[in-house]
């Protein structure tokens, strides 16, 4: 059993934390945010991730996992140290260290004997030597410490089973000692036989970016297609599934839908332009890849308010999904935001829902109306739009929608509802490419 601190309890360190815990390790997960560890001591997990109310619980009861705002004591009383809090977007598109480096000073002050110090965190490539400045010029001159990076590769929504079972694990040292360390805590995953990848800290680094920037790339790309399908009468749908029969290409990440969001791919695209900008290395496919998902978020604006009759002002809207994806609350970047703002910008009126986010899209839009069911959300409204592919949308009842509603009028951004359903109850209703049949039916 190793003895194992965390610092920064936000999804990352927390899914890592309870994680790792569960692996046999004594983990403790350490924050400043004192109301955030009172909960998480309580047992209440106050990020909506499936699995993760449980394996919290679970390994608290055992006593394995515990919660401390007291960051140095944590530190003192670690073998392995592991840096997972918040990396955000700056101004200029760069990640924001400034906690990162906060988190530095303060393991380089209480390093009290030989450490391993691991960065969970999406940090830009460089990061690993940062990190070791800062330790090194705060801590005693006779304590060592050897630098890990072991980015984490979790999905929102699916972050547990990601975690248990991954792909891979990537660990960049140039100690063999760390290594060996860093096996060990991964141990139980030999019987998963999930392949552990041994790299320097550069190439970790630049692994984390590469595998976000390209995946947020697919998304951006399948949405073009979607776009030119609209025009030629071809199916995306099928497209992507005939391009995913391939396996060079696989089926993951394309799927259309209005544009992507969540806390990683934004601010990971735009991280990794500037750093290839700052080093003379233009990456033009990851600018284009930025670009057309700013696109995607705009014409989804267009494609409803020409539903609707070229104006949103004194309509008013049901917008049923904030969150940027299904089973997570996460609204950060959220197309969501795009078409809200835009709504309330032109002079109409929003009815919001969505099962989890509504808390969470309150502190964006605090004046819009929130509901508890997308029945309430959409009285008497001039038009829905469905931007997260919830399974309660996907089974929605269109009949019932078609009585509760002013104008049956529905943009369907994630393609779940039956075009022959919305046919059959006399809907006006656009998608993402896929040609309607120029709306003569509808």
């Amino acid at each position: 059993m190793r003895k194992i601190s965390i610092i920064g309890t936000g999804y990352v360190g927390l899914v890592s934390g309870a994680g790792i815990s569960e692996f046999g390790h004594n983990v403790i997960c350490a924050d400043v945010d004192y109301q955030k560890i009172k909960s998480l001591k309580n047992g209440v997990v106050q990020i909506h991730e499936p699995g993760l109310d449980e394996l919290v619980k679970r390994n608290l009861d055992a006593r394995r996992l515990s919660f401390t705002e007291n960051i140095d004591n944590a530190i003192r009383q670690s073998e392995i140290i592991f840096i997972a809090v918040g990396t955000p977007q700056a101004e200029d598109g760069q990640a924001d260290l400034s906690a990162v480096e906060a988190v530095s000073k303060t393991i380089g002050k209480n390093l009290n004997s030989y450490k391993i110090v691991s960065t969970k965190s999406t940090v830009p490539v460089g990061t690993g030597n940062l990190i070791c400045n800062i330790i090194s010029s705060y801590k005693n001159k006779q304590e060592n410490f050897d630098y890990v990076s072991n980015p984490e590769f979790l999905r929102e929504g699916s972050a547990v089973k990601d975690f248990l079972w991954p792909d891979r694990v990537v660990i960049g040292s140039e100690s063999d000692k760390a290594f060996g360390v860093m096996q060990d805590i991964y141990r139980p995953l030999y019987i998963n036989e999930t392949p552990i990848l041994h790299t320097n800290v550069q190439t970790a680094e630049m692994i984390k970016y590469a595998s976000n920037a390209f995946l947020a790339l697919k998304i951006s790309y399948i949405n073009e297609i979607a776009n030119l399908c609209e025009e030629v009468g071809a199916d995306v749908h099928q497209v992507s599934k005939g391009m995913g029969m391939d396996g060079r290409i696989s089926r993951k990440f394309l799927h259309p839908g209005p544009g992507y969001g969540g806390s990683c791919f934004p601010k990971d695209t735009f991280a990794i332009a500037k750093l290839s900008q700052k080093h003379g290395v233009r990456l033009n496919t990851v600018e284009a890849t930025i670009k057309t998902n700013l696109f995607q978020k705009k014409r989804m604006v267009k494609k409803l308010k020409d539903l609707i009759g070229g104006t949103f002002f004194n309509n008013t809207i049901a917008v049923l999904g904030l969150s940027f994806k299904p089973n997570t609350d996460d609204v950060r970047d959220s197309s969501s935001i795009i078409m809200i703002q835009s709504i309330i910008d032109q002079g109409g009126k929003v009815n919001a829902y969505d099962p989890v986010s509504n808390a969470k899209m309150q502190k964006y839009f605090p004046s819009i109306n929130y509901f508890n069911s997308w029945i309430d959300a959409c009285h008497e409204v001039d038009g829905t739009v469905i931007m997260t592919d919830w399974n309660e949308f996907r089974g929605m009842d269109i009949g019932e929608l078609k009585l509760r509603v002013k104008n049956p009028v529905i943009l369907d951004t994630r393609n779940i509802l039956s075009i022959e359903q919305l046919l059959f109850h006399g809907f006006k209703f656009s998608n993402v490419g896929r040609k309607l049949f120029d709306n003569k039916k509808n």
